[in-house]
Formats: structure tokens, sequence, C-alpha cells
């Protein structure tokens, strides 16, 4: 029998040849790939590997060019390609090939070719549009196969610009029989979601369908959109915390087939995503954290096992706990499990136990004060990580008692440190903790000399800047600001007398500023002592050009004559023949400026305040040059990322059709010359891809000037130094399941906040003494009783260094609280609210299509035409003693302000209740400006007084008309408040938060949200056609789009343009032909154009505008208007 395999072995090579032809190799291309890797790994260095691969790549270069190559032996050699391309070595030469192995090959080779294309491309590469067609035909193949690969590479792989071809294809999927095509369809449209979420949204209902699917996979791949549109949205996904709720119920139930559990876990990475899902979901809500709560509490319960996965979602589900509205119990048994991983011996769990301490200290401060031994103990590990987060722990902690020594003790890990991203990050936590708590001037100057010397030029330069320009504009006192700037002077003569060449760049140029700017307050000082100063810094070797400038511009300011003028004219003379022409500008001023005190005097006036400068970022001065520069033909100006990026481009396959271009003078020639709306540009520099969609907003290339290298092809370049570590001292608390930690604490036998502590990992640990004294200098202030805020929370404790207020004054402080610990804060906008109670509103909610209390979408009313009536006077029951009149008696036009009546409004909409108040709301579009009214109904029988209501919205400007508090609402009586909205930043749809709060008969808060249409606040745009022309070349960001027309014929165009202008009021600027232009603006003066084509039987539509994301949401918005004409 062992002859007859033997044989069968011997003969399979000969067998499975992929080269049948005469004179071909008579070894299959698998047993080559075997021997390019056996080959690979027994050579013995880097240059006998390249020599090889080189080889290799010839060979499959010359094979690969054969036209007798088949398509089987096309992927065997394909594969190779592959494995040559990992190694890092370029076979662009095969890229081609693997698009044609994917389109012409059976099933096998179409795999091999999908894989070699999704590794090989990028999504920007233009080979991939030579694959869009075959994606096409083989998402409508009746082969399962062929469907799967080709959403695999949709999902992995696509141009955003051809999502819409393939959109509805994959939208069918979704529907499929087998579970195996939807999930691949829901994981494709999250990739369209995170490249292009405009473009999906209309298909959201569908999205739910999937979260409901019978299959777990295609459940699980839905919650990945779910979880990025609700970091978005949280509002607006609300009704379905019961749905996540149920389903984390049953994967804690282990409902789901044992396929999905990971070492005994029930799928524990869906856990993790449900339980972030859950803590974006009930954050600052009480009512639907209520509904979390008991699953919470079975998380916590079964994650008992002592597995890293099951610490990840313990981590995960305390972090969700600490973030949605508080429950007692809850919070007791997370910190107990938090305790746990703080005194594990593990490092791992250490670490874990300190990020989440860090995350909730916040909101439980004396939390720390348990752990307070173990947190000193960590800043004595020897591990770098564990040190960093515990300083990143002490941090968050701070406040103006234990500032000093947090303060020290992370400039000693600064001193020790050699990484540089951890110096930058320690340099900024340090500067912003001295300016925010410094005891006294001595103080803050010495740790801001420290900071300025550890950090060196590494250093943000954002932190000198501060720095000089808080010492600049003083603070709320005349005599703190001379005493600290004579201490800072005092300080750098002592620095600068020492040894000034150790010192680095940044400090020096900060200390050059300062002298200049002040020493003169310094009596006592010698006329030539901070001349001969300076002199000494422009003559080290080491000092930069940069610092040599700062240096002479300080001694300009100081040299007013007698003994420093000699010290300034012998420096003038050696720079006056610099070769660096800056240093050389310099010293002429310096020379100049000494002679003549009298104009150094208006020049450079000591003790003058920094000047207010208003600043036009714009440059709109240079409007009309550039305007005529364009229309004479000149080429927009392109930012330098997009310059390189078309230099890299010019020798690559250009895929853009031909066709006829611009008139060069855009003003004196009409749209009517132009035939195609992809050739809209003079040159390519003004061509529709001049500003890339991947670059809008901003480059998001990484940039590495002045990083330094630490990795190459061989590994990590610097030598590490080895840290040995000590003698691990076993701790009586290991990490115990939740249930055997509360039977230890009712036994009296579990480990004590006050007397468990980790020993130190080191071989010689500190006195325990030193220790105690230590934790009570950094956990200072953190009692229940104390007044001091955390970082990150709201001060009551004023800052040391207060700069003087430069705006106007700020909204008083003396405001009520609300009980309701899962409203936020009210936010600081300069709401100005009107105290005008008008007659209470009823609204009909028969016809709102109202989901989760907020407007709908539907097209604005007329006057005539809205619902939600107020009652007319006398007849609402408010004066009556029959109760309120049933809703409708009268049109809501009657009861809007003179100053809007007769405008288009929405239908009044109920926002909420809390019993006592009732708040409806609608938005009326005025010709410049959109209006929200938000109407306050007293439904108790008392009346309120100083009702508060704050508007504030990610994407609005909110500005108000009058006070800000409602003074008193009567019973049974409604007042109206008014806000003028704007747009800040452009999306699909916007968001008003409203809280309003009131302090009788027991503090209250209510938290609501008004959502509304993009449309709302586009306006018409008045534009000559000459105009539109310069416009459109002086606008960098576009989008192009295929959509339906209107009709048929020849006014199809006409009709179709009509829609556009009656439901979205934009203004048709001129049709001729098959084309026409429009325009609008967005609330207040953002500009947006169109330019459409009609094109096999479809409208060619093209966007551009200079704000980044308005295109994409006014085509989004162009869609949904054809939809429901």
């Amino acid at each position: 029998m062992s002859d007859v395999v033997e044989k069968t072995l011997t003969a399979l090579p000969s067998l499975l040849s992929l080269d049948s032809q005469p004179g071909s190799a008579k070894l299959s291309s698998a047993s080559k790939l075997g021997h390019l890797i056996r080959g690979i790994t027994d050579l013995s260095s880097k240059h006998e590997e390249e020599k090889l691969i080189q080889g290799e790549l010839a060979s499959i270069k010359d094979q690969i060019s054969s036209p007798s190559t088949s398509m089987r032996q096309m992927k065997e050699l394909m594969v190779r390609a592959i494995y040559c391309e990992m190694l890092g070595y370029e076979a662009s030469f095969t890229y081609i090939h693997a698009i044609k192995l994917a389109q012409q090959g059976g099933a096998l080779e179409k795999r091999v070719g999908y894989l070699a294309v999704s590794l090989f491309l990028n999504e920007s590469h233009e080979l991939l549009l030579l694959l869009v067609n075959t994606v096409l035909k083989d998402l409508q193949s009746t082969n399962l196969i062929e469907v799967c690969m080709a959403l695999t590479v949709v999902g992995q792989i696509f141009p955003k610009d051809m999502i819409p071809a393939i959109l509805p294809l994959v939208e069918e999927k979704l529907n499929h029989p087998k579970e195996i095509i939807r999930r691949k369809a829901v994981l494709a449209l999250y990739k369209f979601y995170l490249i292009a979420p405009n473009q999906v949204q209309h298909i959201h209902n569908k999205f739910r369908k999937a979260l409901c699917d019978k299959d777990p996979g295609v459940m699980t791949a839905s919650l990945h959109i779910y979880l990025n549109m609700i970091q978005e949205n949280p509002e607006g996904y609300k009704d379905l915390t019961v749905s996540f709720v149920t389903i984390l119920k049953q994967v804690v139930g282990g409902k789901l087939p044992m396929d999905f559990n990971y070492h005994n876990v029930p799928a524990p990475w869906l856990q993790i995503q449900l339980l972030r899902i859950l803590s974006l979901l009930g954050k600052n809500d009480s009512s639907s954290s209520e509904i979390m709560y008991e699953v919470l509490d079975e998380s916590l319960r079964r994650a008992e096992m002592n597995h890293n996965i099951t610490y990840a979602i313990l981590f995960e589900c305390v972090k969700c706990i600490y973030t949605v509205h508080p429950k007692s119990d809850l919070l007791e048994k997370a910190a107990k499990c938090i305790g746990n991983f703080v005194l594990s011996p593990k490092i791992n769990l250490k670490y874990l136990g300190l990020k989440a301490l860090t995350y909730v200290v916040q909101q439980d401060p004396k939390l720390a004060l348990q752990h307070q031994m173990t947190i000193i103990e960590c800043l004595d590990h020897p591990d770098l990580i564990i040190k960093r987060e515990t300083l990143e722990l002490l941090f968050r902690i701070t406040n103006s008692q234990n500032v000093t020594v947090i303060v020290e003790k992370m400039l000693e890990f600064l001193r020790a440190s050699k990484d540089d991203h951890t110096t930058t990050d320690l340099v900024g936590k340090v500067t912003e903790l001295a300016e925010k708590y410094a005891p006294d001037n001595e103080w803050f100057i010495e740790t801001m000399n420290t900071v300025f010397s550890l950090g060196g030029d590494m250093m943000q330069p954002d932190l000198p800047n501060s720095f000089l320009k808080l010492l600049s504009e003083g603070f709320d006192s005349a005599e703190e600001d001379r005493k600290l700037r004579l201490f800072a002077v005092d300080s750098y003569v002592s620095l600068l007398q020492q040894e000034p060449d150790k010192l680095p760049q940044r400090f020096l140029q900060v200390i050059s500023w300062v002298l200049g700017e002040y020493s003169h307050l310094k009596e006592e000082l010698e006329p030539t002592t901070v001349p001969m100063l300076l002199a000494k810094v422009l003559a080290m070797k080491n000092a930069t050009s940069e610092t040599k400038t700062w240096a002479l511009t300080a001694m300009t300011k100081l040299c007013d004559g007698g003994a420093g003028a000699a010290v300034a004219q012998q420096v003038s003379e050696a720079y006056s023949s610099c070769l660096d022409t800056v240093l050389r500008q310099r010293g002429h001023e310096l020379q100049l400026l000494s002679q003549d005190p009298e104009l150094r005097a208006r020049v450079l006036p000591r003790g003058a305040g920094p000047e207010a400068l208003e600043v036009d970022s714009s440059l709109s001065f240079l409007d009309e040059y550039v305007s005529e520069a364009l229309a004479a033909g000149a080429a927009p100006y392109k930012p330098p990322h997009q310059r390189q990026e078309e230099l890299a481009r010019t020798k690559a396959l250009s895929l853009e059709p031909y066709g006829l271009s611009l008139p060069i003078s855009m003003s004196s020639c009409s749209i009517a010359d132009r035939h195609s709306p992809t050739l809209l540009s003079i040159s390519s520099g003004l061509s529709g891809n001049s500003a890339d969609l991947s670059n809008k907003g901003g480059s998001t290339t990484l940039k590495l000037d002045g990083v330094k290298r630490v990795w190459g092809k061989e590994g990590y370049l610097v030598q590490r130094e080895a840290v040995e570590e000590g003698a691990q001292v076993e701790v009586p608390s290991p990490l115990l399941s939740l249930g055997q930690q509360e039977e230890e604490d009712q036994d009296g036998s579990g480990p004590s906040a006050s007397q468990t502590a980790t020993p130190t990992p080191t071989a010689t640990p500190e006195p325990e003494q030193e220790k105690q004294q230590l934790a009570s200098s950094l956990f200072v202030g953190l009692s229940s009783h104390s007044d001091v805020s955390l970082m990150g929370k709201s001060e009551q404790n004023l800052h040391r260094f207060r700069r003087k207020a430069k705006g106007s004054a700020s909204l008083s402080a003396g405001r009520e609280t609300t009980s309701d610990p899962a409203v936020s804060a009210p936010s600081a906008v300069d709401d100005l609210l009107c105290d005008s109670p008008v007659e209470t509103p009823s609204c009909t909610q028969g016809g709102l299509a109202v989901a989760n209390g907020r407007c709908s979408d539907s097209e604005l009313t007329n006057g005539d035409a809205a619902g939600g009536e107020l009652r007319p006077p006398g007849e609402d029951g408010l004066d009556g003693e029959d109760g309120p009149a049933p809703a409708g008696d009268l049109d809501l036009a009657s009861r809007l302000p003179d100053d809007l009546a007769g405008l288009p409004h929405s239908d009044v909409t109920p926002l909420g209740s809390d019993g006592s108040l009732d708040l409806s709301a609608c938005h009326v579009q005025g010709e410049d400006s959109l209006s929200l009214l938000v109407f306050v109904h007293n439904s108790s029988s008392s009346d309120l007084q100083q009702v508060l209501l704050e508007l504030h919205s990610d994407e609005l400007e909110v500005l108000c008309a009058c006070e800000n508090t409602l003074t008193e609402v009567q019973s049974g009586r409604t007042a109206m408040c008014r806000y003028l909205l704007s747009v800040k930043k452009p999306a699909a749809h916007v968001e008003v938060v409203a809280v309003v709060s009131y302090p009788t008969p027991d503090p209250r808060s209510l938290r609501l949200s008004y959502r509304l249409p993009l449309s709302s606040f586009i306006r018409p745009l008045s534009v000559s056609t000459e105009d539109y022309g310069k416009m459109w070349l002086s606008f960098s960001h576009d989008t192009k789009q295929n959509l339906r027309l209107v009709g048929g014929g020849r006014e199809a165009l006409s009709a179709t343009l009509s829609v556009l202008e009656r439901k979205l009021r934009l203004r048709v600027v001129e049709i001729i032909g098959t084309e026409g232009v429009l325009a609008c603006r967005l609330l207040p003066d953002l500009p947006c154009l169109m330019h459409c084509r009609v094109h096999a039987g479809t409208l060619a539509v093209w966007l551009r505008s200079p704000v980044p994301d308005l295109p994409d949401c006014l085509l989004y918005h162009c869609q949904r208007a054809f939809t429901e004409d």
C-alpha cells in the first residue's frame, strides 16, 4: 500500500503541471511558490533576498506577457506576484492582469483576481474604473460565489464616484434569501456610509430591517452602521433603545449559536459593540437609562471568567454604567470591578483599572481616594505605560491644593522620559496646570522655566506663544502684573549669567522677548547688563538664525542711548554684512534706532499693551483683483497638497473623457458655449477634479516633517534600554468575580480600601510613612465636603492667572442649577428670549409626521394651511372657568408676530412635557432669515418664576431676540420665545437642543430637541450669468451625480428645474438648450452653484461651493425633491 501512495505522490507534480505546451517547465506553479518561499527562508542577507525576488519578478513578467498563458497559469502567477508584493517589492506590471483575471476567469480565477485587486490597488487608483462593469455583472449573477466576491470587493475598495452606479444592486441584496449575501451587503453599505454618508441616507429604514434580521451575522454587521450614526445623532435613535437592550439580553443569556462563542463567552465583540451603543443612547437620558439597568447588571454578573475577553467586556460595562444616568447599586458594583482591576498583580489588568479610574474619576472623585496607596505605588512602577497612565489620572484630579505635588511628579517623569510623544504630551499638561492653579508668581515662573528647559524644541509652538501672551495681556491686578514680570526678568537674567548655551532655542527666544519688553522695570539693573547678555546669546555657536533675530529685536528695544549704545553699535556692525538677509535687516534697524532715541520711542514704545488688530483672514480686499485675474484666464489658487497630487498624476493614465473646453474669458462668453459639464474648466487646474474629494476640508496626508525616524525595514532603530522588573509581591486580593467579592465583603474578609495596597514592585520600597504623606498631598481636596473642582468639570474656584476680559461680560453665574443629573449644564450661548406671553397654543397631532418629538421633513405650509392653530382670545378658557377650548379654533398665522405674518411656516410640533411645562415649536421662513418659535405653556396650577430656556446646536448658529429668562409664566398661559437660526456646519438635517429649567416649587430641568431639514435654510441667489462663471471657477468643493428627469420631451429640463425652484427655492439663472445653471445660498451667506445637462435621458448634475459639505447635502435634498414630486 505504501508503494501505491508513494507512486501517486511522485506523479502528482506532473499531473498538476500547468504548462502543457512543449518546452514549458515541468514543475507546477504551486511547487514554484513553495520553492520560492523555501529559498527566501534559507537566505542570510537582505541583498540576496532582493536578488532572488527580482529574478522571480522577471520570470513572472515574461510568463504573464506570453499569449499562450492560460487562465489557470495566470492564477498561479498572480499568487506568486501577491507574495512578492507582500514582501514589499513592486509588481505593478501585474495590476492590469489582475483586473483581467477578475473579468475573464472562472470562479477560482475570478477569486484570485479579486483578491489581487484588493491587495494591489487603493480606492483612488485609476485602474479601479475598469472593474466597475465587472462588479455590476457579478452582482447580477445567479452564482452566489460571484455575488459574494463582488460584494467583498465593494466593501473593501471602490471609488466614491461610482457608488450611485451599484447602490441599487447592493440594496436589492438586503432581501436576498442567503444570509451571507445579506451580511456582505450590509458591510458594503457600511463602507458607503463611511466614505459618502449622504448617498445612503435614504435607506436608513432598510438598516432597521437588517437590525431585526433573523441571522445573527446580519444583525451584527448592522451594528457598525448604527454605532457611527448614533455617535453623530444619538437623539434620532432613542426609539431603538429597547431593541438594543433586547439583543444584549439574548446575547448575554446565551441565545446565540455556539459558533459565536469565544472561550465560552457568548459573542464578546457583539457585547462590546452593544455596550458602546447603549452608553451613547443613555447619556443624559434617565428614561432610556432605566431600560438598560437590568441588562447592565446581568452583564456585570455573568462576566466572571478570568480571561482577557471578559476583562474587555467588564471595562466597557463600567464605562457604560458611569456614562448613562447614574444608579447607586450599579455604581457600587462598577467601583468594585475597578478596584479588582487596580489591585491585580498583572500589569495589563492594572493598566485597565487605571484607564477605567481615569475615565470615571470626574463623576466619582472619591473612588480615587479608595485606591490612593495603589496609585502612589504605580508612580514608582517599572513599567512606563503604568506610570504614564497614573500621571494622566493625577492630571484629572488636580486642584489648587495638590497642584504643586502633582506637577513635581510630572516633571520628575519628564526628566527621565526619552519618548518624544510623552514629552510633548506632559509639557502641555504641566503648562495647563501651572496657568490654572499656580499658587504664586515664583512657582509659576520656575515651573515654566523647567518646562521650557525639559521640553526643548519638541514642545508645541503655541505653548511659548501662549506664555508670552499671558505676560503681555496682564491680569485683573496691575500690581500682580508688575510682580510677575519682575520675577520673570530676575529669573531670566540669572539663567543667562550661568550657562545659556545649554538652554533650548525656544527658551532662549522666550527669554529674549521678556528681557526686551520688561527689563526696564528692574531699576537696579545696569543699562549695559541686559544688552551684554543678549550679545552673549548672539555669540553662541549653537544659536539659530531665528533665535538671533529675537535677540536682535530685544536689543533694539533696549538701546536708548547712553552706555548701551556702544554695545548696540558693536553688534550692528557685526551683522550689517551678514549673509542672512533677515539678520542683516535687524542689524540695520538696531543701528538706526540706537542712534535716534526719539524714532525708537515712536516705533517701539515701552509699556505699550498689545494692539487689537482686526485680521481679514479671508483676504476680502483682494476679491476684485482675483475676479479680474480669473476673468483674464488666470488659474485659481490650489493648496500645496493638491499641487503635489496633480504633479504626481501627470504621468498617470488619464481617464477623463474628451470634450470641448471653455473659452478663456468667462466674462466675454456665455454659458451656451459649453457643451459638457465635465469640462467646465479652462485647464486641467480648473477641472472638476481640481479639488479631490478625499481632500475636502483639508489635507489628510500625514505630515512627517521634523519627526524622528525610529522604524525601518529591520524594525525598531533605537536601542531600547532593558528594564529589569523587580520581584512581584503577591497581593492578597486577586481579580475575583463580583459574586465572590460581595461574599468576602459580607464576611469581613474582603480587602479594605484603607488597608489593602499593592506592594511596590521595586526591590527597595520607600518607607510606608513617606507614602502616606505623599498620598495626603496628592489626594487633598477630593473629600465629599471639598468644593474643589476637577479637571474637565465646571470650575468653582477662580484661576490665579485670569486674563483681562476682552469682550462683553459673561452670563450671570447665579443661576439655579438643575436637579436632574442627566441633564448637562446649560450652554453659554448668548440666547435672548422673548418674555411675551401669548394665548395657549394647541397642536393638532393628526397628520403630523413626527418621530421622537421632532419636526417632520414635509414641505412647509403657507399661513392658511398650517396645522397647530392657536386659540382666539376669550375662547381658550384661560380667563373663563370652562377649561381650555378645543384646538383648531384659529389659524396659527393669526398668532405669529407681525413681521412674520404671512410667511411660510411649519406645523406647531409638540416637543415634550414634564407635567408642569409643555413645550412646542415651529419655524418660519423669512426672506433672509429662519425664525424658531418656542411656545412654553404652564399646565400646572401655580405660576412659574424665572424659567430659563437655552438653545444650542453643533450645526447652527443660534441668535436671539429678547431677554434670557422668562420672568413669569402664569398658570394656564403660554409664553413665546423667538430665535434666529443660521447654518455654520452644513448637514442633511440639523438639530437644536433646548434645555429649560425653573426653580419653583422644586428645581427642575427638561432637555428637548427640534430637528429640521437643511432645505429650510436654502434661499435663491440672485446672480448674473457672467458673475456665475466667475464664482464657479473660484469654488473648490464639488460633487457630481446623475438624477432622473421629471417628464419627457423637450420641456423635461424646464420641468425638472422648476421642481427644484419650487421645492428647494433655487434660482434658475439661465437655460440654454439642454443645459441650465442654478444658484442658491444657505443662510446666512453660504453660496452653492449647480450646473445641469440633459444626457442620455438623465440629468447630469454638478454642484460647486466654497463650503466642503454643502454640495453633498444639497444633492441629497435634490434627490428627495424628485422622489417626493
